[in-house]
């Protein structure tokens, strides 16, 4: 089993620790076997206090840390010192460098502090939770942060934003690991999207608009039921009843995305269960996932996920022929 070790840390908030071991407990293979080994950990072996005012024991160190494939750090709230650029605690500094070449390290909500301290971040992208996002500009300004995300997957290093963002990143895991099928059934147990559409933009505190004003909800369900035909922007617009102009500063205010990389996100959504869960030739599957043709679901799907189509669905399905 893919092997996941939680670190917890004093001050830690009791719903992001246990959010991994119930995410992950989900995720099981055709047989109903587990496909995660999770394991909460702290870097010295000793209970923490949480920040919810009891204290949380563990049955492992950082021996934990050093032998899993993807290590998971949830917000502590004991550690604000870190934003004032004072050093990560020297037993957590130490376990966290125990972690083998190659793991796969997590952060939920402001974890992110904490690999950003051990300089883990320096050159890379990475989010946090958004009302922090100044401070940690200011305390780690060789990070490229994007506040207005979900989370980001930067190769062996992952981060993501606030509370539920954690989920989201839990269940993108699952499907990058196992594929579109695992994580949706692990959604499903969970009762939560198996996504969602955008990024933290749409939770940023901002005047709350009138009443009165339309939104874009409908044209998104509308959008979703014809991803196989062409769809314009000006045909989205004309659905809302808006200007081009409107329909796509609200579209990005409720969403987080332009129009367009919403319509390939949901495109490629499609395609990668269609790769997963069927033998369609590679041409269908782009029309069927509005792509058009099959040079042009090889392009997003290189620039999106760094594969072709016949890469992926070799990684999902080894023994399916290779159908072009």
């Amino acid at each position: 089993m893919h092997r996941v070790a939680v670190l917890a840390l004093e001050g830690v908030a009791p719903f992001e620790l246990g959010m991994p071991s119930r995410v992950f407990g989900n995720a099981r293979a055709q047989d109903g076997s587990p496909l995660y080994e999770v394991t909460v950990c702290t870097a010295d072996g000793l209970p923490v206090a949480s920040d919810a005012g009891f204290t949380i024991g563990v049955a492992a160190g950082p021996e934990a840390l050093a032998a899993a494939d993807t290590v998971i750090v949830p917000p502590a709230h004991a550690l604000p010192a870190l934003l004032r650029g004072e050093p990560l605690p020297q037993a957590l500094a130490a376990a966290l460098a125990g972690i083998r070449p190659g793991t796969r390290i997590v952060s939920i909500c402001t974890g992110s502090e904490v690999l950003a301290a051990a300089g883990l971040l320096d050159g890379r992208a990475a989010t946090t939770h958004w009302v922090h996002a100044p401070e940690f500009r200011r305390a780690f300004p060789r990070v490229r942060l994007d506040e207005e995300v979900l989370f980001v997957d930067d190769g062996d290093i992952l981060t993501s934003a606030g509370v539920a963002a954690g989920i989201d990143l839990c269940l993108y895991l699952i499907r990058r690991d196992y594929g579109t099928a695992v994580a949706n059934r692990a959604a499903r147990l969970c009762v939560v999207p198996p996504w969602r559409d955008g990024g933290q933009a749409q939770y940023i505190d901002r005047p709350v608009p009138e009443p009165t004003v339309a939104a874009t909800t409908a044209t998104r369900a509308w959008a979703l039921e014809r991803l196989a035909e062409p769809i314009s922007l000006a045909e989205l617009a004309a659905h809302a009843r808006m200007s081009l102009r409107t329909f796509t500063r609200r579209f990005r205010d409720e969403v987080g995305m332009t129009p367009v990389q919403w319509l390939t996100a949901q495109r490629l959504e499609v395609a990668r269960h269609l790769l997963e869960s069927s033998d369609l030739p590679v041409d269908l599957v782009a029309h069927r996932s509005g792509f058009g043709s099959a040079n042009s679901l090889r392009q997003h799907m290189r620039s999106a996920l760094g594969v072709s189509p016949i890469g992926y669905r070799r990684t999902f399905q080894p023994g399916s022929p290779a159908l072009a």
